[in-house]
């Protein structure tokens, strides 16, 4: 496990992204420079450029996935659409680099990057497959042991072993029932802590040995909310940030939200016409959420539903084939386009690019009631994309909420601009694969 930017990240896959990166720009370079050494410094940073660009999308599609060791040949269409989008990504940038096209014309220019990419990314994935490295697996300590923890709290991790409470971790250890290689101990709360000698012992085993919570944390990337102690916020980076970051990220937002409304009015006023083609009713529609510090404002989205969905009862979560939603809507929702127009949100200060998503006045309240910490997350702005959104599918259920709050107080605690980075890049894949959409 390695931490960047206090986020942990495996290994494995830290290893992976710079292989992939440096087999592609060896590779376009070689075919930039097959006809002579003429401009090596230009094709070298060409190079250089395209290999930036074939991991990020890589990274968007979703191919440094926790999981993605276990599988390291991506599906077709995560691959085909991986292709297409890193086409047109390559086109736009070989449009804007000052390379000599004497020897080549831009379509055959296009090819060597394109071809260079894909073969970079695949034959490095194939080295990685025959090194056949799994996710670590699990040994489990005390009540962490138990079956419906097991299912709850550790996906997708293989659990190698489960251990009582009384059973001590170095013993097992001793007598070779964890001698495996990659294998994380996971150690309960109700569990006796191990001595600093015999935590030593462990690791020069091979075992890493976390509590429940440090695996929430570290193996999960979600806080383990019921061991979240009281005074945890003074601690997180989102309540140390200085004022030049705050700055920094208002900045951020701005420019991220005129640069969206800017970039997509055209799809924006046909999606208008389609509203009101659709039939009756207005084309936005606002709604009461909850916002920083609790505040309530007025968020605005395309109307994807009925006029009047909620007019006859209490709030309720949108349900899979809701008969609530229209044609148009669903589309919409498929595609996240309704989600646009929270864009003059992020411009009025309501929200931001990226934070915890805003609920309904009388969903915090409920909430707030069953799932400790749930107040937490208003400490910052809500966004339109999250971690949690990013990493668990749209919620329609108290269990479900609380899973996402896991996920919003990991970001509270560890939000830094690698943090955000990474969320762009995953939205990009949950909007191309209309993942949790409803």
């Amino acid at each position: 496990m390695t931490s960047l930017f206090s986020h942990s990240v495996r290994s494995e896959m830290l290893a992976l992204f710079v292989a992939e990166s440096c087999a592609v720009a060896l590779l376009v370079l070689a075919l930039l420079t097959a006809g002579g050494a003429e401009g090596v410094m230009a094709a070298a940073a060409t190079a250089i450029m395209v290999a930036i660009c074939a991991v990020l999308v890589a990274g968007a599609i979703g191919f440094y996935r926790p999981v993605a060791l276990q599988g390291l040949c991506p599906s077709l269409v995560h691959g085909a659409t991986g292709a297409g989008v890193l086409a047109l990504v390559l086109a736009l940038l070989l449009a804007m680099l000052p390379f000599d096209h004497a020897q080549w014309s831009f379509l055959e220019l296009l090819a060597a990057a394109l071809a260079g990419s894909v073969a970079g990314i695949a034959a490095t994935r194939f080295v990685f497959g025959l090194l056949r490295l799994p996710l670590p697996r699990l040994a489990l300590v005390g009540s962490a042991a138990e079956p419906g923890a097991i299912h709850r709290n550790y996906q997708p991790f293989e659990v190698t072993l489960a251990l009582p409470v009384g059973e001590a971790l170095l013993e097992a250890v001793e007598r070779g029932r964890l001698r495996a290689w990659r294998i994380w101990a996971v150690v309960s709360a109700s569990s006796m802590p191990l001595a600093p000698a015999d935590s030593r012992r462990c690791g020069a085993a091979g075992l890493q040995v976390f509590t429940e919570a440090e695996f929430s944390e570290h193996g999960l990337h979600r806080i383990d909310i019921d061991r979240l102690p009281d005074g945890w916020l003074a601690s997180a980076n989102s309540m140390r940030e200085s004022g030049w970051s705050a700055g920094l990220r208002r900045a951020f937002d701005i420019t991220f939200a005129i640069a969206l409304l800017t970039l997509t009015l055209p799809l924006l006023l046909l999606t208008m016409l389609a509203i009101r083609l659709d039939g009756p009713g207005p084309i936005f529609y606002r709604q009461e959420r909850v916002g920083r510090g609790n505040r309530v404002f007025q968020l605005l989205k395309f109307r994807s539903m009925i006029p009047d969905a909620e007019a006859f009862g209490a709030p309720v979560w949108a349900s899979r084939g809701d008969s609530r939603v229209t044609r148009v809507g669903r589309f919409l929702r498929l595609c996240r386009i309704d989600e646009i127009p929270q864009a003059l949100n992020v411009l009025r200060g309501d929200m931001s690019i990226i934070g915890p998503r805003p609920e309904r006045p009388g969903f915090v309240e409920q909430l707030g009631e069953l799932i400790p910490h749930y107040h937490d997350r208003a400490v910052i702005r809500p966004g339109i994309t999250g971690w949690a959104q990013v990493n668990h599918p749209y919620g329609a259920s108290v269990e479900d909420a609380r899973m996402k709050l896991s996920y919003d107080l990991y970001y509270i605690r560890r939000r830094s601009l690698f943090l955000d980075a990474l969320i762009l890049l995953a939205t990009v894949r949950v909007v191309l694969f209309q993942e949790g959409a409803r």
